[in-house]
C-alpha cells in the first residue's frame, strides 16, 4: 500500500484523536494518564496535535469546499450542466457565475470548514497550556498556533473581515464581533514569525514546520495589498527565498509532484496524504471523467462525467507546451487494452472534444455536446485500477508555486523575474520570456499551477478576478470574498454588522 509506513502512524495517531474529540469538556483531558503525568514522552508530545490535521481531510471535496470554490470560481475550471446531469440546483453555476448568496452550500460549508480547523486548534492550545512547559511543550504550542494560523488564512482571504478568537475557553453565549482582516493579517504574520524558532527544520510534508511557515508567511505578503491595502512585495519576496533554500527541488519534469506515489516529491512543501482507502476525501477524477473511462484505468466504480476546462484557458497552453498532455484528457478514447471506446449513447467512438459550447447544456443541444465536450483533468495521476478516491497526497504548497511568486515579486518591484519564472517555462519545453510582465505571469501561473487552488487568490490579486470571462459577467468588488452564511448571522446577529 502507498506510504504505508507513514499512513499506519498517522492512522494510529487519528484514532487517539477520535478518541480523546469524544471527551466531554467537563470530564479529565486523560482516562488512562493522569493529566499532570501526560505527556510521558517525545511521542505523546507528538500525538497532541493530530486532530488539528485532521480538519484539512475535508479541504478538497465538497464536504468542505475550499478546493472547489477557488477552482471553479475561476477562469480555469467549471462543472457544466449536462442534460439532466450537473445541475444540482444550480449550485456549480452559482459559483462559476458568482451568483453565490449567503445560502449557498460553498458558501456554507467553506466557513464551517474553516472555523472546524480554528476550533479545533484552540481546543488543542488551551490544553497544552495546562501542561508543564518546557521546550517540547512550546515547540508543540508554536505548530499548532502556525496551523490555526493556516486555517485564519483561509478564511479572511474567502470571507474578509471575521472574528479572531485565540482560545476556544469561552462563554456559551459568547458572540464574537467581526475584526477587521488588516488586524487579522498583522496577528496572523506576527504568530507566524515569533514561533518560527520553534518549529521543526527539515522536509515533513505533513507538519507545519519552519519550511511551511515560511511558505505561509510568503502567502500572507504577496497579498497583503489585498489584505490590508498596502503592498508587501519585498517582504513577500524574502520568504519566498527561504523557501527555496529549504531541502527542495525543480523535479526533472512537469508530472512527477502529482503522480500517485507523491510523497517523496522534491517540490512538495506541504500536503494533504490522502489514501483511498484510510483518508479519503479526493474524487476529482470521479467528477471530471467520462462515465466510461472506468474502461481506460480498470475502475470498479463508473465516473460522474462532469467538471471540464474552460475553453479559453485551454487555449492559453501552446501545443509543445508538455503541461498540456500531462493536465488534460481530449481526443479519441480508450479502453486499457487499446479498444475503441463506444459512447453508450451516440453509438459512436468516445472523443472529448475539448472545447465546451457552453456551460448550461440542456435543450437545443446534441447528445454528443452533452456528453463529450471540454478537456477532462489528469493532472493528478489516475492510477490502474483507481478506486473512488485518490491516493495521491494533494500539495497545499509546492515548490514551483513560490519560484513564481519571487518573479512576481520582482517584476513588482521594478526588476526582472525571468531568472525565477524561465525554470518553469524550460521544464515544461517552451520559449523562456524576456522580460516577463504581469500579464504573461498570471498566465504562467494558471499555466503551471493549474488545478492547485490558488487561482481564485492569484486573479483577484492580479486584478482580473472582476473581469466578464468565458460565459461569467463583470461585477464589482462586491464578489471579492464571499459572505458569511446566513446561518452564521441567525446564531450570531454580529456576524451581520
Amino acid at each position: 500500500m502507498k506510504k504505508l509506513n507513514i499512513l499506519t502512524t498517522f492512522i494510529v495517531l487519528l484514532a487517539l484523536a477520535f478518541t480523546s474529540a469524544c471527551t466531554k469538556l467537563d470530564e479529565p483531558l486523560y482516562d488512562q494518564i493522569p493529566g499532570e503525568l501526560y505527556p510521558e514522552n517525545a511521542d505523546q508530545v507528538a500525538n497532541l496535535s493530530v486532530n488539528t490535521y485532521k480538519r484539512l481531510q475535508n479541504m478538497v471535496d465538497d464536504n468542505g469546499w475550499w478546493y472547489l470554490a477557488q477552482e471553479i470560481s475561476s477562469d480555469e475550471i467549471c462543472a457544466p450542466t449536462r442534460g439532466a446531469d450537473w445541475y444540482d440546483g444550480g449550485k456549480w453555476a452559482e459559483v462559476h457565475m458568482h451568483t453565490w448568496g449567503n445560502d449557498t452550500e460553498s458558501v456554507n460549508r467553506m466557513w464551517s470548514l474553516f472555523w472546524d480547523g480554528i476550533t479545533t486548534s484552540n481546543q488543542t492550545l488551551d490544553m497544552l497550556r495546562l501542561l508543564e512547559t518546557n521546550e517540547a511543550i512550546k515547540a508543540k504550542i508554536g505548530e499548532v498556533e502556525v496551523m490555526r494560523s493556516f486555517y485564519y488564512y483561509l478564511l479572511m482571504d474567502n470571507y474578509g473581515d471575521a472574528p479572531y478568537l485565540i482560545t476556544a475557553n469561552v462563554p456559551a453565549d459568547f458572540q464574537p464581533e467581526k475584526v477587521d482582516r488588516a488586524i487579522i493579517f498583522d496577528s496572523l504574520t506576527n504568530t507566524i514569525e515569533r514561533n518560527l524558532d520553534y518549529l521543526k527544520t527539515g522536509d515533513s510534508k505533513y507538519l507545519a514546520t519552519q519550511n511551511m511557515a515560511h511558505a505561509l508567511l510568503a502567502k500572507l505578503y504577496i497579498n497583503a495589498e489585498v489584505y490590508t491595502g498596502t503592498p508587501m512585495w519585498a517582504k513577500a519576496g524574502e520568504y519566498c527565498d527561504k523557501v527555496m533554500e529549504g531541502p527542495y527541488s525543480l523535479a526533472n519534469d512537469v508530472k512527477s509532484p502529482f503522480v500517485t506515489a507523491n510523497e517523496n516529491s522534491s517540490e512538495v512543501i506541504f500536503s494533504i496524504p490522502y489514501d483511498e482507502n484510510d483518508f479519503q476525501g479526493f474524487r476529482l477524477h470521479m467528477r471530471t471523467l467520462h462515465y466510461q473511462h472506468n474502461l481506460t484505468y480498470d475502475m470498479s466504480v463508473g465516473p460522474w462525467n462532469g467538471f471540464a476546462v474552460v475553453p479559453t484557458h485551454f487555449d492559453t497552453y501552446e501545443d509543445t507546451d508538455l503541461r498540456k498532455e500531462a493536465h488534460f484528457i481530449w481526443g479519441p478514447q480508450f479502453a486499457s487494452d487499446g479498444t475503441e471506446i463506444i459512447e453508450s449513447i451516440t453509438g459512436e467512438p468516445l472523443n472529448i472534444d475539448p472545447y465546451l459550447p457552453a456551460l448550461s447544456m440542456t435543450d437545443g443541444y446534441t447528445p454528443e455536446q452533452i456528453r463529450t465536450t471540454g478537456a477532462r483533468f489528469r493532472k493528478y495521476e489516475i492510477k490502474m485500477g483507481a478506486k473512488e478516491n485518490l491516493s495521491n497526497d494533494f500539495p497545499l504548497f509546492r515548490l514551483s508555486d513560490f519560484y513564481l511568486m519571487k518573479a512576481e515579486c520582482e517584476i513588482r518591484l521594478g526588476n526582472s523575474g525571468d531568472e525565477w519564472v524561465n525554470p518553469i517555462r524550460e521544464r515544461a519545453q517552451v520559449t523562456p520570456y524576456s522580460g516577463c510582465t504581469l500579464d504573461e505571469l498570471l498566465a504562467e501561473r494558471g499555466r503551471e499551477v493549474f488545478l492547485e487552488g490558488h487561482r481564485r487568490q492569484d486573479l483577484i490579486r492580479f486584478n482580473k478576478w472582476q473581469n466578464s470571462w468565458w460565459e461569467k459577467a463583470a461585477h464589482g468588488a462586491e464578489k471579492d470574498v464571499f459572505p458569511i452564511p446566513q446561518w452564521a448571522i441567525d446564531v450570531n446577529p454580529n456576524l451581520g454588522n
